[in-house]
């Protein structure tokens, strides 16, 4: 990924409203990111713990929406698959996410759902060698294609969103 100022990141956000750009606080891990090694960038707001922010390229551009986190509703004696990075954890671990479609959709109440990682650290998550889903663990299944399938469905969920797709 491109490295980006948080200029870009409030210019990438396309389903993001005025008050919620205005609300937007960048994580402390943003100043000191390796952004060569990302596909994306994501984060839960310090300031606002039920909003996230999850920001890919699409095309070569940064792109990204503004995220809601559901009440957690999960169980410690559940597990639950994150729908991005498919890795099973503990249920009160993985959160469904929605966000806002981008332009008339949006402003009609369109949304658009998946459940995700709760600290939103797929990246690290699949970089770091947490156990797959049962699914993904095949023979022949690596860590790379654990980090291509993630970026192929952050992206996928971001085009879906913007209406890109």
């Amino acid at each position: 990924m491109q490295p980006l100022v948080e200029t870009d990141i409030r210019e990438a956000l396309g389903n993001a409203s005025d008050a919620e750009l205005a609300q937007l606080s960048l994580p402390v891990r943003f100043f000191v990111t390796e952004w060569a090694h990302l596909d994306a960038f994501a984060w839960r707001d310090p300031r606002i713990p039920s909003r996230g922010y999850l920001v890919t390229e699409l095309d070569g551009a940064p792109a990204g929406v503004v995220l809601r986190a559901a009440p957690a509703a999960g169980s410690h004696h559940r597990a639950a698959i994150c729908n991005l990075c498919h890795t099973q954890q503990p249920g009160d671990q993985v959160v469904l996410f929605s966000a806002r479609r981008a332009g008339e959709a949006g402003e009609r109440g369109d949304s658009v759902g998946t459940y995700m990682c709760a600290d939103l650290a797929c990246q690290e998550t699949v970089r770091l060698g947490r156990p797959a889903a049962p699914l993904e663990v095949q023979p022949g299944v690596h860590e790379l294609e654990r980090i291509e399938g993630l970026a192929r469905r952050t992206r996928a969920f971001v085009a879906d969103v913007l209406g890109t797709a």
